[in-house]
């Protein structure tokens, strides 16, 4: 064989690989991790405000609680699913994010999934950010339908970062935001 067939072989196994073997789920992942970027912030005249934040969720336990405890404080939401890639690529900064903040800042990881399944996920990522559950069909303050979705919200409820898609979340930029916001 030419050294030209050979190579196109190479090339067309390893496309392949891409859509039929565990090396392409966690190449995919690194290529969402590579192209994730800090969100933007929203500007100012353009943010909306959560004004209803009566929302029943349950905690990892299955324990019913509502969002209004967290009314007046700087909040963290993600919209995420344990089977989807981007969530799996983000969700490591998200972690640095919660370990940096936990005290701090209020933090809902929302998932619609059944607990076995995100609980094995999670030991086998060695994530320890507190999971919430969503309650399929309740109202909910922010739109979670296409996750990954996240949003960071001030004491006021004002909108001051919306993504939509994979970003990073343990940046300076970011936390230089974060931090303001704790302070005012």
């Amino acid at each position: 064989m030419r050294k030209k067939t050979i190579f196109n072989l190479a090339i067309m196994a390893l496309i392949i690989s891409f859509f039929v073997t565990p090396l392409g789920d966690y190449s995919k992942v690194l290529l969402n991790k590579i192209f994730s970027f800090s969100p933007k912030v929203v500007q100012k005249d353009h943010r909306e405000q959560v004004v209803n934040y009566d929302w029943k969720l349950k905690d990892v336990n299955g324990n019913f609680f509502n969002f209004n405890k967290s009314k007046g404080k700087v909040v963290f939401i993600n919209f995420w699913r344990s089977w989807m890639l981007p969530s799996e690529a983000e969700l490591g900064s998200i972690q640095k994010l919660y370990d940096h903040y936990k005290d701090r800042v209020e933090f809902y990881i929302i998932t619609n999934e059944d607990r076995e399944p995100v609980e094995k996920f999670m030991q086998k990522k060695g994530f320890t950010f507190p999971v919430t559950y969503s309650i399929v069909g309740n109202p909910m303050p922010v739109d979670g339908s296409n996750p990954p979705q996240s949003y960071l919200l001030d004491r006021e409820g004002n909108i001051v970062v919306q993504k939509e898609g994979v970003a990073d979340w343990d940046n300076d930029g970011l936390k230089v935001i974060i931090d303001k916001l704790l302070v005012k």
